[in-house]
This record gives C-alpha cells, sequence and structure tokens, in this order.
C-alpha cells in the first residue's frame, strides 16, 4: 500500500513518516514545500513540493499512484490566516483542490486534517453531527476544504483534532507544552488563556488515527483528541507541575484582553466515541502525554 503524506515536515507529518516506515507492506511517501527537514532519511522516499502550484501537485502525484493521501499540509496560524486571506485561501483550499483534482483518475483514499476551529464554541464538546458555524477566515478556509474532500468523488477520512503537541526533529519548533517548559525555565513571564478549553491531542495519538483509517479504509468524518477538555492555562499549569517548574510566571489572561485579530471558539472538545469504536483510537492522557514528550527530549 503506497501512502503519500502532505506536510511531511510538520508535527503530524513527521510523525506519520516515523510510523509509516515501520510498518510492513507499506510505502510511504513523505512530502513537503522545500528541502526534508527529518532526521533519519531511509524507509521512505522524499519528495519536494508546493501544492499552490497545481503542475508539481499533478507530476508528483502521477509519479507515485498512491493508495491513500494523508493531507496534513495547512497554514495553521489563525492570526496570520487572519490578516492574509488571500494566502490562507491559497494554500488551504486551492491546494486541497488541487490535490483531489490531480487524483480522480485512480481514486486514492483521502485522508484531510481539520480542526476544532469550525465550530463557534458556544456549545462543547462537540460530536460528528453538530452544525460548524466557524469564526475565523482560517476556520472557514478549512471547513471550505472539508466540503472539496466530501464532495470529490472519492473515498475520504476527515480527521477533526485540536491543540496537538509534540516535539520534531527541529525540537526549536514549538508548541504549547514546549513553550510554556521552555519560557518557565528561563525565568520568563508568560500569558496563557484561562477562558478557552481545548481537548490537547498527543501528535502520535494523531498519527495512530490516521494510519489506521488508511488501513481500515474507513470512511466519513471522526473527531479526534484527546479526552480531557481543559482550559489553556491549566495545561501550562499541568507543564508546571511535571518539571518542577515555578508556576509565579504564568499569568492568567482573557481571550477579550489579547485582543488577537482572529476569533476562537472558547470551549470545544470532541466526543471521540466513533473514533474509539471505528478507527480503534485510544488517546493518552495529558499527563501521560507530558511524560512522553519528557523522554523525547531526554533522548534528542
Amino acid at each position: 500500500m503506497k501512502i503519500l503524506i502532505t506536510g511531511s515536515n510538520g508535527l503530524l507529518g513527521q510523525k506519520l513518516v516515523y510510523l509509516l516506515k515501520t510498518k510492513q507492506g507499506i510505502e510511504c511517501i513523505a512530502t513537503a514545500r522545500g528541502e526534508n527537514r527529518i532526521k533519519d532519511k531511509k524507509g521512505y522516499v522524499f519528495e519536494s513540493i508546493d501544492l499552490t502550484n497545481v503542475n508539481e501537485v499533478v507530476e508528483v502525484i502521477n509519479k507515485h499512484k498512491p493508495d491513500c493521501i494523508i493531507h496534513t499540509a495547512a497554514m495553521t496560524n489563525v492570526d496570520e490566516c487572519e490578516l492574509n486571506p488571500d494566502q490562507c485561501k491559497l494554500n488551504n483550499v486551492r491546494s486541497t483542490n488541487n490535490i483531489v483534482n490531480s487524483c480522480k483518475e485512480f481514486a486514492p483514499h483521502m485522508i484531510y486534517i481539520s480542526t476544532d476551529f469550525v465550530f463557534d464554541g458556544t456549545s462543547g464538546p462537540y460530536s460528528e453531527e453538530d452544525q460548524p458555524n466557524p469564526l475565523s477566515i482560517y476556520a472557514n478556509s478549512k471547513l471550505e476544504a472539508e466540503k472539496i474532500i466530501e464532495n470529490s468523488g472519492l473515498p475520504f477520512s476527515i480527521l477533526r483534532t485540536m491543540i496537538v503537541y509534540g516535539i520534531t526533529d527541529d525540537i526549536q519548533r514549538s508548541n504549547i507544552i514546549l513553550w510554556t517548559k521552555n519560557s518557565l525555565e528561563e525565568g520568563k513571564d508568560i500569558r496563557v488563556i484561562n477562558d478557552q478549553f481545548r481537548g490537547p491531542t498527543l501528535a502520535e495519538d494523531l498519527a495512530n488515527a490516521c494510519y489506521e483509517a488508511a488501513i481500515r479504509k474507513a470512511t466519513g468524518l471522526f473527531h479526534v483528541s484527546g479526552r480531557e477538555v481543559i482550559s489553556i492555562i491549566d495545561i501550562a499549569y499541568k507543564v508546571a507541575d511535571f518539571f518542577g517548574l515555578d508556576k509565579k510566571y504564568i499569568h492568567a489572561v482573557s481571550t477579550a484582553e489579547l485582543n488577537q485579530p482572529a476569533k476562537r471558539p472558547l470551549k470545544t472538545g470532541f466526543i471521540i466515541s466513533k473514533a474509539e469504536r471505528e478507527l480503534g483510537f485510544n488517546p493518552h492522557s495529558i499527563d501521560e502525554g507530558i511524560a512522553i514528550v519528557n523522554e523525547q527530549i531526554n533522548t534528542k
């Protein structure tokens, strides 16, 4: 089975490459813009690709004719998307369209990674039956891409997720866990949101869900995240507790006080019973996830 990954330099992309290269009977094609930033270069094929360039997309997909495409690449900086809507549309919508249009002849299984931000955050946690109501340009672009996948005529899985954390080979690339740890270790004051609630998702758990969707040929919409819905500031407190760091540097701030360009849903979280049932999804707790990240830091 040939599986092509877009966005292989990203957090989820790297975890997928490392997972797939260990699986018997799987041929992994990793694709990303620019050079390959994964340390281990063996056990898979790498192709540099600009997904906004339809000719490059056609060339790479026709060359490999994958059985499954896991589309993780996206512009995910929510405020940057709000300030640069055309760039957001190009990277999140048109790129998805380019992929879909380039592979209709041999109909691979499309696995698309979407977001909890498609919801407005007024009634979380959400099931797959709940009605999206995006608040931002980023969220709109992801929902639009979902619809492209749904209407493509291809077999598809859409995996919505949220606040994915873990470490990449380039350990400087940050997320809530690493940012909090590094800031507190340096004695830096950090402002952390106290009125947004999410289900933090370990990158390895999400990668496993993608793999299971691929090998089971699961189709439809799936909510894939950690089980616990907690505030962003409580995540920071958990990091401080685990690493024995001083919480005095953590300062609570409300969403309104931050006054960011893009609106965020206040409370999301997912009901993950469908993913548990159909993908065998069994996520780690946030405490287990922080311990796993710590182990990985120590082996880097």
